[in-house]
């Protein structure tokens, strides 16, 4: 029986960012300019080359209007 692949952590919060940003019907220049980040930054994060500090994260948790902790639960809601 083949393991199951848990998703990392950068995968998750990637995912967790885009789905959150799009209920809102956000461009990731509105985020960026919402939490006072680069569009550059939000990018990176969404495609899972970027390595966000707690301070960006609690930056882009604030401008959602959601708990910090909601940007990396496995399940993403």
């Amino acid at each position: 029986m083949a393991k199951r692949e848990t998703p990392s952590s950068k995968r998750i919060l990637a995912r967790n960012l885009r789905r959150l940003r799009l209920e809102r019907g956000w461009s990731q220049d509105d985020l960026a300019a919402e939490a006072d980040v680069r569009q550059a930054l939000v990018s990176a994060i969404e495609v899972e080359t970027a390595n966000p500090t707690l301070e960006t994260l609690d930056r882009v948790a604030t401008a959602l209007g959601v708990e910090l902790a909601k940007l990396l639960e496995k399940s993403g809601r």
